[in-house]
């Protein structure tokens, strides 16, 4: 599956193309804007992140998005198509989604500077101890009990408009 079809389903695209926009979505995509592979700009900002949004869904297509945060570079590239990070929420909704759904999405925005980064995928989750050790970040004082292992399908800049310029706040010492 090409990563157009990723993102745009069978109906999306019947939607754009009654509204007009499929052909602007067809030409970027013909020349490669969405991309199955991340670039190196991709892999520097998802390695800046501190914060990140992923989105599941259970069996029966009831969805969930839950915000997972830690120091910069908690999110671990380990290829150009492999993101992993560590796992230690008590509610278990995403590990449940994902034990019967693998399917998922990673949503992760830089506020200060307006951009936002779309990955779309699939995720498992592991206990291997190599990858436990390599998402364990010292900086980090959470238990890990789990990694989560996303391989990006798709991946695509979104549009900057109506991002609020936030800027991080001073931490309390």
């Amino acid at each position: 599956m090409n990563p157009d079809e990723v993102i745009f389903s069978v109906a999306v695209r019947a939607e754009q193309a009654c509204h007009g926009s499929r052909e602007a979505y067809a030409r970027r995509a013909a020349a490669g804007r969405f991309a199955h592979e991340l670039s190196a700009d991709a892999i520097a900002f998802i390695g800046e992140r501190n914060s990140a949004y992923l989105a599941t869904a259970s069996a029966d297509g009831q969805p969930y998005v839950q915000h997972r945060g830690g120091p910069p570079g908690f999110l671990k590239v380990l290829n150009g198509h492999t993101i992993a990070f560590a796992e230690g929420n008590k509610q278990y909704i995403s590990i449940g989604h994902l034990s019967e759904n693998e399917r998922s999405f990673l949503f992760l925005m830089d506020y200060a500077n307006a951009r936002r980064l779309k990955l779309q995928g699939r995720a498992r989750v592991t206990n291997d101890p190599v990858l436990l050790g390599r998402v364990d970040d010292a900086a980090y004082s959470g238990r890990i009990e789990h990694a989560i292992v996303f391989t990006v399908l798709a991946w695509d800049w979104n549009c900057s408009q109506h991002i609020p310029r936030l800027v991080p706040a001073e931490r309390a010492r």
